[in-house]
């Protein structure tokens, strides 16, 4: 089963500190990444800086446009308004079609906001206790915010991304 999970940071800067605890725990296979990218909000900045992390990942990775629409869900349409909120409508629908439903959508952005960071990550076969410890020892306390995937939804969520 895959899982996006997202792990916030109370800092600008702790989710791309926790990228090579990744990467570690990823060569000794206790996490398959599949797809990954951190949200970095300055303190004094309008909107995050996002960034996808194409070189944590095996081939296969989801193409830049998921993360473009999730991020924009989460952090653009806020700022943007009614204006064009129909238009987002069936692309809300979309993605809680593959589990990424309303209520994460607005715990994300309301946990994520100026002087934070968050670390987003697609992955299987992950031992959550050892990640979380791992991501801890490095002198972070993350809050951990999930949402598992069914199989279908996955295949729904790839299939939605590569059309």
């Amino acid at each position: 089963m895959t899982t996006l999970t997202v792990w916030k940071f109370d800092s600008p800067d702790g989710a791309d500190n926790a990228v090579d605890t990744l990467r570690s725990l990823a060569k000794q296979e206790l996490i398959s990444i599949h797809d990954a990218a951190t949200v970095s909000w300055k303190p004094d900045a309008k909107k995050p800086k996002t960034r996808q992390l194409r070189n944590l990942t095996a081939g296969g990775a989801m193409s830049g446009m998921f993360w473009g629409m999730l991020f924009g869900l989460i952090f653009l349409m806020p700022l943007i308004g009614a204006a064009i909120g129909a238009a987002t409508g069936a692309l809300a629908g979309s993605l809680t079609d593959v589990g990424i439903d309303d209520d994460f959508i607005k715990s994300v952005r309301d946990k994520i906001t100026p002087g934070t960071s968050a670390l987003f990550l697609m992955s299987s076969d992950a031992v959550v206790d050892k990640v979380k410890a791992a991501i801890e020892a490095g002198g972070h306390k993350p809050e951990l915010l999930q949402s598992n995937l069914s199989a279908e939804q996955e295949a729904a969520l790839r299939e939605m991304i590569s059309s």
